[in-house]
């Protein structure tokens, strides 16, 4: 076996793995982590049992495994073993098990002491996959409460093994591998947001062609982008053996984009992020990179998971340039240009906050994590992504109101699958169809198994005419899955006539869809959402569907794939979960409740009709709900009472505040209801709103916030406890005169702001100082007034006259007499 740089730190590694339980190892790109830790453990005396090699992908898994096999002399499933969903290469003589990181959360799950294993190996850690974190923690759980001799190991390309290490434990040692450093150029190409990727990665490919010698490595964000750069290809370089690597691809398709031809021949691999990490492509010296990075992620609003495509982050873009260099000098061509680059996000974000956690939250409630922040984790899990996962699964009666699993719960969670699609699977067995519901679960999960027509029975009924070595694996998976469901249900019928479309509703209720228009473009799902799916889609003529893929936007998320229902269908199968209610809406434009009686499943109403009688303590419901949303300026509080609640809100009387009246809304309110608003009786409401105060309440209103001023003249005023200026009233000036001190009001005493007017009502003064006043500015106002109201008084000290609203004719007549 030809030295790796990882053989440098191999006996410090075991060395460490002999005095701790745990270690990290720090190696770069072709260092040799991958191959040569585990064949490496089975010599050690504590290694009795079988080492678990974890990889991020099924393609990196496979090849690993061989490769290990062939520096052995041997044939995978000898020494060296694999286990991917759709390939198991292992028998009683496997020492190493290579297995994806999901696979390993479903081992550990059935047996948590991990019983004949005696190390596990984290690697491409780095890469944050969800299932790498959840299995990290619960391995680190399992070793720190059932077996204290297991080895973790976690193995990182990056400094972010120190992180882990400090996850691990204060004791943890960390080696670090320098790895061999083969000189790589890298060319930086640019980039024009108008081109299409297809044309610019074609274009980068020939020049690099061109340029170089040895096989080029291309990364393209997805296999569409993928298969029309292909297309190019064929057209410019005929001869060329153009290579697609990805998940897709056939077995002996990956291995053939892996390993060097054959013949000789110079190679161009198309590859998707699959190709990143793990994996040695033999004879790859250059490599073209798109700069893109397509994952996917959980759209909280929309409810489903899409792929978004993304500008790859620096570390991405450093692996994948790695790849040229990893058995001598590369080089590297860039679609973007240099200055870009830094403003790059340095790494990708972890799974564990960006996807759908309801496989996480069952599998910890599986566990019996009672608080999953205690867990080992680098991030640890939202807590609203938690909250709106426990709500789904709760939904599909996988947890109870306390977050524990049920029996239902259990046999969801024994599938290897999202507990959506599990529990189709469960309630289709339950039906007779298991095996249908079986192979939709798959067909959700494989792009383009049997096909990539957006009607999912019609991809059903094309995969089962494959037979090719894909397609046989996957019917062998789902029959698998299948058969353990029935091991799961109890008094499952017989047959296997049931819609696909109402098998994908069993799982995911809240995606099915009715069609909102003609042309079939928009959509709206019982969970509410709206959907837009390609007028030319076969799908678009129908009434109904069910959705089993989407991608884009909260708003207008674009329907990947479906299986279509009929009317009677929906009757039939779904019957169950029509709602018959009465439901109360609001009519703008005649102020109104408006009741209907409705029949829906979910959001989506099947028929609707007026309600001749509809509930009264439901309309006073909803109504008192639309004030708690939109205020108390919805109340029609009549002059008095809002009068009242001035003075109330001046004086802080805590029974007639706003928050107070808001939440006493049933007791005040609630009485007076009829199915108008504005309907409400005013002088019972002003009454309502006395009858909330207490005595002390009363006589502190009174105190505080008298509601009038009373003049001199004997005319009363109603006090304006809203002024910007301070309690206030608004009095002719005639009614105040031989008074020679401010009004006041209110304990302590406070000055009133006094607004004169004329005889005719304008205003001529505003003051808290009426002696000064009358001292004052009372001698401009007096001449301005003679001339304009000569039938009034205007004396020069009014403070010694006495208060008359009269003439003066008319007062001093009634003087005389």
């Amino acid at each position: 076996m030809s030295q790796l740089p990882i053989h440098a730190v191999l006996p410090d590694l075991l060395a460490a793995l002999r005095a701790e339980p745990r270690a990290v190892l720090i190696a770069p790109p072709g260092a040799g982590k991958t191959t040569a830790l585990a064949p490496a453990l089975l010599g050690e005396p504590w290694c009795t049992g079988t080492v678990i090699l974890l990889s991020p992908r099924r393609v990196a898994a496979r090849a690993a495994a061989e490769r290990m096999a062939a520096q052995l002399g041997e044939q995978a499933g000898e020494t060296i073993g694999y286990v991917t969903r759709l390939d198991v290469k292992r028998s009683a003589r496997t020492r190493v098990v290579v297995m994806t990181e999901a696979i390993f959360v479903a081992t550990i799950l059935a047996d948590p002491e991990l019983s004949g294993v005696s190390a596990v190996l984290f690697d491409e850690a780095h890469e944050r996959h969800l299932d790498s974190d959840l299995g990290l923690a619960l391995a680190v759980e399992a070793g720190e409460v059932l077996r204290e001799d297991l080895r973790i190991v976690v193995m990182s390309a990056t400094i972010d093994g120190t992180r882990f290490a400090r996850l691990l434990g204060v004791e943890t040692p960390v080696i670090e591998s320098e790895g061999k450093a083969w000189p790589l150029s890298m060319r930086w190409l640019g980039g024009s947001p108008d081109a299409r990727i297809e044309d610019a990665m074609a274009s980068a490919i020939l020049t690099a062609w061109r340029e170089q010698e040895g096989d080029v490595l291309a990364f393209l964000p997805g296999v569409r982008e993928i298969d029309r750069v292909a297309e190019r290809l064929a057209e410019k370089l005929p001869k060329a053996l153009v290579l697609p690597l990805h998940g897709q691809c056939e077995p002996a398709a990956q291995r053939a984009a892996i390993r060097r031809d054959g013949e000789g021949r110079r190679r161009i691999v198309l590859a998707t992020a699959i190709a990143e990490t793990s994996l040695t492509l033999d004879g790859v010296s250059v490599v073209v990179d798109a700069g893109l990075s397509r994952r996917a992620e959980f759209d909280k609003a929309a409810g489903v998971t899409r792929l978004v495509t993304h500008r790859a982050s620096r570390a991405s873009a450093a692996q994948r340039a790695g790849r040229a260099a990893r058995q001598g000098p590369g080089v590297a061509y860039r679609l973007w240009e240099e200055a870009a680059h830094p403003g790059r996000p340095e790494f990708d974000p972890p799974e564990m906050l960006t996807s759908d956690l309801a496989p996480l939250t069952l599998t910890l409630a599986q566990w019996g994590a009672g608080d999953p922040a205690a867990m080992a984790w680098l991030d640890a899990p939202p807590v609203p992504a938690l909250d709106a996962a426990r709500r789904q699964l709760e939904a599909l009666g996988a947890l109870d109101g306390e977050g524990r699993i049920t029996a239902f719960g259990r046999n969801v969670a024994s599938l290897p699958m999202d507990p959506a699609q599990a529990a189709m699977i469960l309630h289709g067995t339950e039906l007779g169809a298991g095996g249908t519901a079986a192979k939709l679960a798959l067909l959700l999960q494989e792009r383009g198994l049997g096909g990539r027509s957006e009607d999912l029975s019609q991809r059903l009924s094309r995969w089962d005419g494959d037979r090719s070595p894909r397609a046989d694996a996957s019917r062998k998976l789902a029959g698998g899955w299948a058969r353990r469901a029935r091991t799961l249900v109890e008094n499952a019928e017989q047959g296997d006539d049931v819609p696909a479309g109402v098998l994908l509703a069993l799982g995911r209720p809240d995606m099915l869809a009715r069609r909102r228009d003609a042309s079939g473009e928009n959509w709206l799902s019982a969970g509410g959402r709206g959907y837009v799916l390609d007028p030319a889609s076969p799908l678009a003529a129908r009434e109904w569907m069910v959705i089993g893929d989407a991608q884009g936007q909260a708003r207008g998320a674009r329907i990947l794939s479906g299986a279509t229902l009929e009317p009677a269908e929906v009757e039939q199968w779904l019957g169950e979960r029509i709602e018959r209610r009465s439901v109360l809406r609001w009519n703008e434009s005649e102020g109104r409740v408006e009741a209907r009686l409705e029949r829906r499943i979910g959001a989506i109403t099947l028929a609707s009709g007026p309600d001749p009688a509809p509930d009264p303590a439901a309309i006073s419901a909803f109504l008192l709900e639309r004030v708690r949303e939109k205020g108390l300026d919805l109340v029609p509080f009549g002059k008095g009472a809002h009068a009242l609640l001035r003075r109330a809100r001046y004086a802080g009387i805590e029974a007639l505040s706003d928050a107070a009246l808001l939440a006493d809304l049933d007791d005040w309110l609630g009485p007076l209801l009829g199915r108008r608003l504005d309907a409400v009786d005013k002088g019972a409401l002003a009454e309502a709103l006395r009858g909330r105060m207490t005595w002390d309440d009363q006589q502190a209103l009174e105190k505080l916030a008298p509601p009038e001023f009373r003049s001199p003249a004997g005319t009363s005023h109603a006090i304006d406890y809203e002024d910007e200026g301070g309690p206030s009233v608004e009095v002719r000036v005639q009614a105040l005169f031989g008074l020679d001190r401010h009004p006041t009001f209110g304990q302590p005493p406070q000055p009133l702001l006094l607004k004169l007017t004329s005889p005719a009502g304008r205003p001529i003064q505003t003051t808290r100082d009426l002696p000064g006043f009358w001292r004052g500015s009372w001698r401009d106002v007096q001449r301005d007034m003679k001339g304009r109201y000569p039938r009034h008084r205007w004396p020069d000290a009014p403070w010694t006259e006495d208060p008359s609203l009269k003439t003066r004719n008319a007062f001093e007549a009634s003087r005389g007499k």
